[in-house]
């Protein structure tokens, strides 16, 4: 078994340039998208961009030039606004994929590399093994009982055995090995490989939408059927007191561009986007746009133990022999035989190209024993891949001259009880595991057989093993791990150890962090056999599970969800893959984790690095917090221009059309950066991560925070029908009417802004969160306002009328009046709550 990579070479880098330039990059490429097309096609179906475009053609139609060409400018900005809301979120997302790209590895020059996907080439050595996404075709060059689930090209859901030698020597893009190894000459990419020439199906698969969409989308719905009836009914009224169709009809037209909530549909998928984008700024690749809607309601986060809890830098520590009864210290030089003889039994047991820590570390010890090097000597004739409850392996080596080692590790109950051992023996087995576990260290089981012949049993608990011994690892806890599990236990969120570790080695890690619930723990074998009522009792109570197998780990998921818990786990074998898929939030590990455990998760952290759920859950919740609080800002804002618009023609009043369509696109054009800029740039709040994370069940739309946004809209309405029935008081004609009305709205939309930034904290403290664009975007509006009044062409376009300063300073206040109140609601929220 040569340990260099055997004996393949692989292409050289003019051999790669060569083959790039005439074969191109490993890349499927079907349907052409064209983002910007798309965008403006979704566009002319909007429902505001239609009624613009009508009411622009009867202005035109009746002579009114001016108006006609402020809203034909008005399409052109609301397109350009949406056109740079959605490329925004279209860079985000393509960022994301750079991301969250497959890799590969290849051999080059002798040297084993990983790299893009995009970039292996024809003739390359591709070098897959257990857990790996196959990135291309090819033919197998060299095989370790390697086995294939073809299932995404054939249906069969069984995984396929495939060597060298086999009639069926091919490997498929986009298929997953299911165990062993192997090294494959690359034939086809991109579109040449089979899924390539079969992907137009894949074309036609669209994303559902998620729950939150499906609210916002429903509401949008609505309020389109409302403003459709109250359109009708508008025209019907004014036609019948002017029988003039089209002056009657651009009134309700007015009306009905007031009514239309598109910001909101905008809003969420900003949000959504930037906010999958922040979180890759941060190390996070957001995979499944939902995540970010349910990140914040994470309640319970399942964690495995190696490489999440701990360093995943497995160093052999101490070496146990049975025959001895020993247990001598593995960091320095091994001196004694039979250790030495117990670690090149551990390294035969393990892969000959290794991957996983604990066998590069057993590679590296039998290197540092001493011993003649025999690898070169021998090759693989057979494997028994990780199996069994306990899991163990089983490798079979032979050499030249017909020498065979049959080497097995795995749990030490599994080599215990399939080894022939007296009491005495496994009392002292167990006493060791005792002293080794209560440690911390990792701990598997070695065994020896010796079988004769080619008809290898089926199963490799079959052999007759002899127990040889044991070797332990160490793995450290992550240096920041308690500080993370404190963090989250602050956010009220429950966290679960699920390992394949035993009960001491992770009792003892548990402790050293601080983790909740170290004392009690229950075994996969043990949480089989609980009835689905006791094994919900179980998953509330018990924080630790180890001996963990795939069935095990999807029933806890499933028993927690079935819990109304929003669960979140991490995970990086080929065994996570049903369990990630289950949860809720399916979190992979960007550098250990399998390519199976990336595919079926929903995140995946690029360090590996826990404290990184951290962000992404305070991320989760500061996202949904600020799109409340943009929704709710589009809501309350809206009832004002509605009602202000509505109540003057449907109660007689002297000036019935207040408004006119320039205003309430003026309007909106406010709004919409308002809530999509503005609102999703907002810190996080203080008190965020300390609340207990929302259930997920909550309707966006819950009853307490409509009537709030209701209210709050339904004031501002008082406070503009105030004013202009304080100008008709006053003598003031129309424009100035109209001015003072529309001056309080502004007022009114930029002091809502401010108080809505928080429904818990005041204004005084608001008001230093970090946010530069809340400034400008107010700044913005304040003077394109004040140049629409003072600056004459402007004004008489607008219809308005310069008022003097006491009318001005009427209009201002009573806007700030009527939001103001809100503040005084805060107050006796905190007072009441003590915070």
């Amino acid at each position: 078994m040569a340990v260099n990579n055997f004996n393949i070479h692989g292409l050289s880098n003019n051999e790669v340039i060569t083959a790039r330039s005439k074969y191109g990059a490993n890349r499927l490429s079907f349907k052409k998208e064209n983002g910007f097309a798309d965008a403006l096609k979704g566009l002319a179906k909007e429902p505001m961009v239609i009624l613009l475009l009508v009411t622009s053609c009867i202005y035109f139609i009746t002579g009114k030039a001016g108006d006609g060409i402020f809203l034909a400018s008005a399409i052109v900005l609301v397109a350009g606004i949406s056109l740079y809301q959605d490329s925004r979120s279209r860079n985000a997302l393509e960022k994301l994929k750079d991301f969250s790209q497959p890799k590969c590895k290849v051999i080059r020059d002798g040297k084993v590399l990983e790299i893009k996907s995009e970039d292996l080439v024809v003739g390359d050595s591709l070098m897959v093994e257990e857990g790996t996404s196959i990135t291309a075709d090819g033919i197998i060059a060299h095989s370790n009982d390697f086995s294939v689930n073809e299932s995404i090209l054939t249906g069969e859901s069984l995984p396929v055995y495939k060597d060298k030698a086999a009639n069926d020597n091919l490997i498929f893009h986009g298929t997953m090995v299911a165990s062993g190894l192997a090294i494959a000459t690359i034939i086809a990419i991109g579109n040449q490989t089979r899924l390539g020439k079969i992907g137009k199906s894949l074309e036609s698969i669209t994303e559902e939408k998620t729950p939150l969409e499906l609210q916002i989308n429903n509401f949008v719905k609505k309020m389109v059927i409302a403003g459709v009836i109250v359109f009708l009914t508008v025209w019907g009224i004014n036609y019948l007191h002017s029988a003039n169709v089209l002056d009657s009809l651009i009134k309700a037209l007015t009306l009905a561009m007031s009514i239309l909530p598109e910001e909101i549909p905008v809003a969420f998928t900003t949000f959504m986007a930037m906010g999958a984008w922040r979180m890759m700024k941060m190390g996070i690749v957001v995979k499944q746009m939902k995540t970010v809607e349910t990140l914040g309601s994470a309640s319970v986060i399942c964690t495995d133990k190696t490489g999440t809890l701990t360093e995943n830098k497995m160093s052999l520590a101490k070496v146990y022999t049975l025959q001895e009864n020993r247990i001598a210290d593995a960091t320095g030089k091994i001196k004694g035989s039979g250790e030495q003889e117990l670690i090149a039994l551990a390294m035969w047991a393990s892969e000959p190209i290794p991957f996983d820590p604990m066998e590069v570390a057993l590679h590296d010890a039998y290197s540092a024993t001493g011993l003649a090097d025999e690898r070169p000597d021998y090759k693989m004739i057979h494997e028994y891949p990780l199996g069994g409850k306990p899991p163990m392996m089983t490798h079979l080596f032979e050499n030249a001259k017909g020498r065979r080692i049959i080497a097995a590790k795995g749990a030490p109950e599994a080599l215990i009880s399939i080894s022939h051992l007296n009491s005495t023996e496994k009392k002292q087995i167990g006493e060791a595991i005792g002293v080794l576990a209560s440690a911390g260290y990792r701990i598997l089981a070695v065994g020896e057989a010796d079988f004769t012949g080619n008809s290898f049993p089926a199963a490799q608990q079959e052999f007759h093993f002899v127990f040889k011994g044991m070797v332990a690892f160490y793995d450290p806890p992550k240096k920041n791990i308690d500080a993370v599990l404190a963090s989250f236990y602050e956010a009220g969120i429950a966290i679960k150890i699920i390992t394949g570790d035993n009960a001491e080695t992770t009792g003892a890690i548990a402790r050293q962090i601080a983790f909740q619930g170290a004392d009690q723990c229950i075994s996969g074998e043990a949480l089989m056999k609980l009835s689905e009522k006791e094994l919900g009792e179980k998953v509330g109570t018990v924080n630790i599970f180890t001996r963990m197998f795939p069935d095990a780990k999807l029933r806890i998921i499933n028993a927690l969800k079935a819990k109304n818990e929003i669960v979140a786990m991490t995970g990086d074998g080929v065994n996570d893959g049903p369990a990630l898929k289950a949860a809720h939030i399916g979190i992979a590990m960007g550098k250990k984790g399998t390519e199976i455990a990336k595919q079926a998760a929903s995140l995946i952290l690029l360090e590996d690095d826990l404290s990184k759920m951290v962000d992404a859950v305070a991320m989760g919740r500061r996202i949904y917090t600020n799109l409340k609080k943009a929704i709710q800002y589009i809501i309350s804002i809206h009832i004002p221009i509605i009602l202000t618009v509505f109540t003057p023609l449907a109660l007689g009043w002297i000036y019935p059309n207040i408004f006119s369509p320039v205003h309430i696109i003026f309007l909106e054009l406010i709004m919409g950066p308002t809530c999509s800029i503005i609102y999703e740039n907002e810190p996080m709040e203080k008190n965020t991560m300390l609340q207990k994370p929302r259930p997920f069940s909550t309707t966006f739309f819950n009853w307490k925070e409509l009537t709030t946004s209701i209210v709050q809209g339904l004031v501002i309405t008082i406070g503009t029908l105030t004013t202009y029935q304080y100008a008709v008081s006053k003598g003031a004609d129309e424009q100035l009417t109209r001015t003072m009305v529309f001056t309080c709205l502004v007022a009114a939309n930029i002091l809502l802004t401010l108080i809505n930034r928080s429904f818990y904290y005041s204004l005084f403290t608001t008001i230093r969160y970090k946010n530069n664009l809340v400034l400008l975007i107010i700044g913005i509006t304040v003077v394109i306002s004040a140049l629409l009044i003072y600056i004459d062409p402007l004004a008489h376009f607008f219809g308005f009328r310069t008022p003097n300063m006491p009318e001005l300073a009427a209009s201002i206040g009573i806007g700030f009046v009527s939001v103001a109140w809100f503040e005084v609601y805060k107050w006796r929220t905190r007072k009441r709550t003590g915070i």
